[in-house]
């Protein structure tokens, strides 16, 4: 009896100095994550649930959310699909300049966020190579909520790549060859056996894109237009407020947009929950 007790106290601990790891973690998370953002809630910017309705309901916030919350989760699925695809090649194919194309992902990465802004500005402007196919054919995208699509899917496409491609390398292709001897083609193979494996980490990919596209502010401020309910976005709009001293109605937006996100990668990480319960 007093065996199976320790057995029994020992599986439980299976990570030596777990009290002590949890410890540093949880004081790590207060003064770097909780901390901070505890100090949004703060009342010392004179915001009272009068005035911060007021803000909330204020048109060019709202229109503000729309554009911010709108691109984000345009450009997140678009990222989603295409990650998929870069990873599928990156994984499955050999050719040549790989291990280069491999590198690029993670350009966006490096790359500073103004420096990205000002690029794709100039590409996608009506005198740029990109804006000057586009101009004849209707179409604008720099100054548009096109162009800030375009800036949130190029930098949000390494998080997609880089979340599917681990699960891809480390996929077992037995099942797909049992699919394939069963008479179970390409595209049906694909849907029924290898999409719901990589389903978690695809959703994954399109929490963490879409999370740095709502707060994205360099590389969208320049093809933005940055113009009141059209094109401007949140993050903007909160420093617009902070230059003017109104430092109560930019704690009101980001406090809004705090709790749009929170709720918003709330739901996917339920799902994402949901899925992996699901395909065990």
């Amino acid at each position: 009896m007093d065996l199976l007790r320790i057995r029994g106290r020992r599986e439980r601990r299976v990570l030596p100095g777990f009290g002590l790891a949890m410890g540093f973690t949880v004081l790590y998370m207060s003064l770097v994550v909780l901390v901070p953002l505890s100090a949004l809630l703060l009342n010392q910017t004179g915001l009272t649930w009068s005035k911060f309705w007021d803000i909330a309901v204020d048109p060019r916030v709202l229109a503000s959310y729309r554009v911010s919350l709108g691109t984000a989760a345009i450009a997140a699925l678009i990222d989603t699909i295409l990650g998929l695809l870069l990873a599928w090649v990156l994984v499955r194919y050999n050719f040549p300049g790989k291990q280069l194309w491999d590198a690029l992902i993670d350009l966006p990465f490096a790359l500073p966020t103004a420096v990205a802004g000002v690029a794709l500005t100039a590409i996608y402007s009506a005198n740029g190579w990109i804006g000057s196919i586009l101009e004849p054919l209707g179409i604008k995208a720099a100054f548009t909520p096109l162009g800030i699509t375009i800036a949130l899917m190029f930098i949000g496409i390494p998080f997609v790549v880089r979340t599917v491609q681990p699960v891809l390398q480390d996929a077992e292709r037995d099942a797909e060859e049992a699919a394939a001897t069963l008479g179970s083609g390409r595209l049906r193979t694909f849907l029924t056996v290898i999409l719901p494996s990589l389903l978690p980490s695809l959703l994954t990919g399109f929490a963490l894109a879409f999370a740095r596209g709502i707060g994205e502010y360099g590389s969208v401020v320049f093809i933005s237009g940055n113009m009141p309910m059209k094109t401007e976005i949140a993050p903007l709009l909160i420093m617009s407020k902070l230059e003017q001293f109104d430092y109560a109605g930019a704690t009101a937006v980001a406090l809004l947009l705090l709790l749009i996100s929170f709720l918003v990668l709330l739901g996917i990480n339920l799902l994402q929950h949901w899925t992996r319960k699901t395909a065990r």
